[in-house]
């Protein structure tokens, strides 16, 4: 087999000496602007919504583009802007973006997922006590000179059951909020652990009917996504106590309109509360408009001075730290890693990426071209960030194999699942270091582990190799052998690999029994052309010889 190198750009940070240009658009807070235009390799252009044929012109020459809703960033967009390397949102909802195409093409998405947190919290309960309170009427019969002080009896939040669907970020300062009113709290969120219900004093629901059934007042605070579209339906609706209030600030769609309208109509539920739509900006039904118990805002959730400054120095931010170092932790479309710093992880990155390249080169010498299969175990301090650790054993299985696409972290799955690559999270390792990643790669009957470990803030070590344990680290060029368990092979490897110019970093021999097959995992500074391979294949009782380039990896 051939020196195996990467022949890909798998980084999103900025070359040394590049100008990288940003458009940005929809108005974006002058706080949020001058994070990017502070810095002075990085060139800022501001400009209102552009109509699409305009943007679809234009976008080939940016690098970065930061907008809100206004702008749609379609497919057809993200194709266009051949130099992308990031969206971002000032804002929460991404359901602007063409988010599976982005991630196949390697652009990231980053929103400002905290900056309206309070706004939107804010908004809820202003809301509320506006309808309990007849506030809106009451203004508007002294706003026409009348006192009808009788016909505005309202109720109290004190005693009433709140249900949260979603105890993200939101969720949780209603929560927090709703408890210092006296409200008892209950909520549903499958994807958030106990600890946080615990820590929030919230009671948890094991299912979204038992919420319902619950709940005085319910108020969603989940993405629109597949699973949340249409969530709250007739069905779900029913299940709701007589007289209960729904409220929608996060996403239209994930309460179907119609059953909402038949629900109020019908006296079923006292109240909704809505601040988005189905359709925007377009307002919302007739009837819907006309009701009294209906409290209707304009997507105002994160309409305040402090949430517009926030989320557009939120995401900014974002954007200057992955075009200028990388920082990818708040790519959205990189899985999660969890409650873990980026700088933190980056060994376990490496770790995975080349231990995946390295069963990769060591399935081409036994013939397997093309890599079928990978699968990643991490230990349990890692387990977190497992979703990333794969997107990186993806990206080193493919570095040698894609050309004319754009190869980093954030597409390298996508790249691998369209390419008939299995992908697979197993069972985290029970035993062992809890910094450890295991990378199995497979193709055809034949499958390769490589495994190390890689503590935070030290130089990630390889500790195994199909069956053999070793301990080296993998850097610039590392030279695999097999080869007979006799006298001299180390010092005939020695020799040649100092005859090329080739200095030795680190020398692991290890084998199974006395006499048997043994494998040599050496860390080498140069190049290990493949002359120098040939040279050592016919070395006396090398059985197998493998040379992995990791210097422009």
């Amino acid at each position: 087999m051939t020196a195996f190198a990467p022949s890909s750009p798998t980084t999103l940070a900025q070359p040394p000496g590049d100008t990288l240009r940003i458009l940005m658009t929809d108005d974006i807070d002058p706080e949020g602007v001058a994070v990017l235009a502070a810095e002075p390799s990085l060139t800022v252009e501001v400009v209102p919504t552009l109509p699409p044929a305009e943007l679809l012109a234009r976008i080939g020459d940016y690098d970065a583009l930061v907008g809100r809703s206004a702008t749609r960033i379609t497919s057809e967009l993200l194709t266009r802007g051949r130099k992308l390397r990031v969206v971002g949102r000032a804002g929460v909802g991404v359901d602007n973006i063409a988010l599976p195409e982005a991630t196949r093409l390697g652009v990231a998405v980053v929103n400002a997922p905290a900056g309206n947190t309070i706004a939107v919290a804010e908004l809820f309960f202003g809301s509320l006590i506006s309808l309990l309170r007849h506030i809106s009427g009451a203004a508007i019969s002294m706003q026409g000179g009348r006192w009808e002080r009788s016909q505005f009896l309202g109720s109290e939040l004190f005693g009433r059951t709140l249900g949260i669907v979603g105890l993200g970020r939101i969720g949780g300062e209603v929560a927090h909020r709703a408890k210092a009113f006296g409200m008892t709290v209950l909520a549903y969120d499958p994807y958030v652990p106990a600890e946080r219900f615990q820590a929030l004093q919230v009671t948890r629901a094991d299912s979204l009917d038992e919420l319902l059934r619950s709940a005085n007042i319910l108020t969603l605070h989940v993405p629109l996504t597949a699973e949340t579209r249409d969530m709250i339906g007739r069905r779900e609706l029913a299940l709701l106590p007589a007289g209960a209030i729904v409220a929608n600030l996060a996403r239209g769609g994930i309460v179907q309109d119609e059953s909402l309208e038949e629900a109020l109509v019908a006296g079923g539920l006292r109240g909704a509360l809505l601040d988005v739509f189905a359709v925007e900006p377009l307002p919302p039904d007739a009837r819907l408009r006309s009701m009294s118990n209906v409290v209707l805002t304009p997507h105002i959730g994160a309409s305040t001075a402090e949430a517009q400054r926030n989320v557009a120095v939120d995401v900014c931010v974002a954007v200057r730290d992955l075009l200028l170092h990388g920082e990818l932790s708040r790519s959205i479309n990189l899985a999660a890693v969890d409650r873990r710093s980026w700088d933190a992880l980056q060994p376990a990155l490496l770790l995975a990426r080349r231990a995946a390249a390295i069963g990769r080169a060591l399935l081409g010498d036994r013939g397997v071209q093309i890599a079928r299969r990978i699968t990643v175990r991490v230990g349990s301090e890692l387990a977190g960030a497992s979703g990333a650790l794969l997107s990186s054993a993806a990206l080193g299985v493919l570095e040698n194999v894609v050309e004319g696409e754009r190869l980093n972290l954030i597409s390298a799955r996508a790249l691998a699942e369209a390419r008939g690559i299995e992908l697979a999270m197993a069972d985290p390792l029970t035993e062992g270091h809890p910094y450890a990643v295991e990378v199995v790669v497979g193709g055809g009957m034949e499958t390769i582990t490589v495994g190390g470990i890689a503590p935070l803030g030290e130089t990630p070590r390889l500790t195994q190799i199909g069956a053999f344990l070793v301990n080296v680290a993998p850097r610039q060029t590392l030279v695999i052998l097999t080869n007979r368990d006799v006298p001299g092979v180390i010092g005939h490897v020695g020799t040649l690999l100092g005859a090329a110019n080739v200095n030795i970093a680190e020398y692991h021999q290890a084998r199974l029994t006395q006499g048997g097959d043994a494998l040599a995992a050496i860390a080498v500074d140069g190049t290990v052309d493949e002359s120098l391979r040939r040279a050592l294949l016919e070395l006396p009782d090398v059985l197998s010889a493998t040379a992995v380039d990791f210097r422009r990896s």
